[in-house]
């Protein structure tokens, strides 16, 4: 094997991943411009993404005969709780959000497109298409604090300093390392489908920077 299949694919969205990171919503939100009510339609709509997220790491882990690979997903899906999803109950009350207000809101068009492309994928693809589908979501957050650690560093707001922060520690990025590992042990197994699994993660990484945008212009059911 020559390289590993997630730094493959990676390398072939760059121009997605570079939209993403100078996103106008992710560039405000990590100096402190963007304004809250903003935030606030993103945390509910990021909120019942995590939710689907979460199912979709069920259903990823149920595809795999071996148990240690299972047992692994399944671990990830709870780190994933226990760090994004803990800090999402702590943003829901400190913006005055309840649980209720989150469920109780309609998810946007581009965010059922987003958790439907990823419910189809994790339920009619191969396991290892379904780790392809998520891992964007994972990666991009990653890459996004650490290209903007300057500008967190001098945010003057303590929410998104809060929020963003999530993303540096060792623990989230011990989650994306994992991931990946899980994905390149499978490499040379995976390579014949490449084109496929590009397709995949080049969708999921351009739901990705439509999340974004979504949450710029707080999108709305015109019906």
């Amino acid at each position: 094997m020559n390289s590993h299949i997630t730094d493959l694919l990676r390398s072939r969205v760059n121009d997605i991943w570079y939209r993403i990171f100078n996103h106008p919503f992710v560039i405000e939100l990590f100096n402190g411009t963007l304004p809250l009510e903003k935030f606030r339609f993103y945390v509910i709509q990021d909120y019942n993404y995590l939710i689907t997220l979460t199912k979709c790491q069920a259903i990823i882990a149920s595809k795999f005969e071996d148990p240690t690979t299972m047992r692994k997903i399944l671990e990830l899906a709870l780190a994933d709780v226990s760090t994004e999803l803990e800090n999402y109950n702590k943003l829901l009350n400190t913006l005055n959000l309840s649980f209720d207000d989150a469920i109780r809101i309609r998810p946007s068009p581009t965010n059922i497109a987003y958790m439907n492309f990823l419910l189809t994928t994790c339920t009619l693809g191969s396991p290892y298409e379904g780790l392809v589908a998520i891992l964007p979501c994972y990666w991009t957050y990653l890459e996004i604090a650490r290209y903007h650690v300057e500008k967190l560093r001098s945010n003057p707001i303590k929410i998104y300093r809060d929020w963003a922060s999530i993303y540096l520690t060792p623990e989230y990025s011990g989650i994306v390392d994992s991931l990946r590992v899980i994905i390149d042990k499978a490499s040379d197994y995976l390579m014949r489908d490449f084109d496929k699994l590009l397709n995949i993660f080049r969708q999921a990484s351009v739901y990705e920077y439509l999340f974004w945008d979504m949450a710029y212009r707080q999108e709305q059911w015109v019906l």
